[in-house]
């Protein structure tokens, strides 16, 4: 949605790969949609378009038309393909295995990963929401290098301490904090308030020593 009065907005890069956990994306989207004051940029690789009809049974139209503006993965010389292109952020949402391996090794062959390679080479915040289980060494090491370079690696893992009572519920508080470590956060907290602490919730009666 366009910005009025002359600011520019946030763009924010989502984009979406072939690992379980569409709906992470999809979410994002459908929050940032009536927010006016952020432009987001989406890509869909082709394994992720499986995903979402597999996942959620809806296809590529049905969330392109979620996203201010779409990019197809095999156009490297589209806007966000250069660090020219005032980016506030990226998210992969969900990350593959073999996305995270691509950004880790610098390997730029579509446009997703050259999208992250620019957002780590400009210094900005890269948060990849990487899916697998278990986990073997050439996914803690590469989740290892992308920590190196600045990007953070922000595993879908769920928190049950807001006792959720929704698979949704669940979903929003992952997009929240999210949203908070792309420094949206007034978007953020309306879906994953802060932490009140125990005291906060069971007052004085939760100090009950060690």
């Amino acid at each position: 949605m366009p910005v009025t009065g002359g600011t520019a907005p946030q763009r924010l890069i989502v984009a979406i790969t072939g690992a379980t956990g569409a709906i992470y994306g999809v979410r994002l989207l459908q929050v940032l949609r009536d927010v006016p004051t952020v432009e987001t940029h989406l890509l869909i690789s082709p394994a992720g378009v499986m995903n979402l009809q597999h996942e959620l049974e809806i296809g590529r139209a049905d969330v392109e038309a979620m996203a201010d503006v779409v990019h197809n993965v095999r156009d490297i010389g589209a806007t966000i393909a250069s660090g020219s292109f005032r980016a506030h952020a990226m998210v992969v949402a969900p990350c593959s295995m073999r996305t995270l391996a691509a950004v880790a090794h610098g390997l730029s062959d579509n446009l997703i990963t050259r999208a992250a390679d620019v957002t780590l080479k400009e210094r900005r915040r890269l948060v990849l929401m990487v899916r697998e289980t278990p986990l073997n060494l050439a996914h803690l090491r590469n989740m290892t290098a992308v920590t190196e370079m600045g990007g953070i690696v922000f595993p879908p893992v769920p928190g049950f301490y807001q006792k959720p009572r929704s698979i949704a519920e669940l979903v929003d508080h992952t997009v929240g904090r999210v949203l908070d470590l792309v420094d949206l956060p007034d978007i953020g907290q309306t879906l994953a308030p802060s932490w009140p602490g125990l005291n906060g919730i069971y007052g004085k009666a939760g100090e009950s020593g060690n």
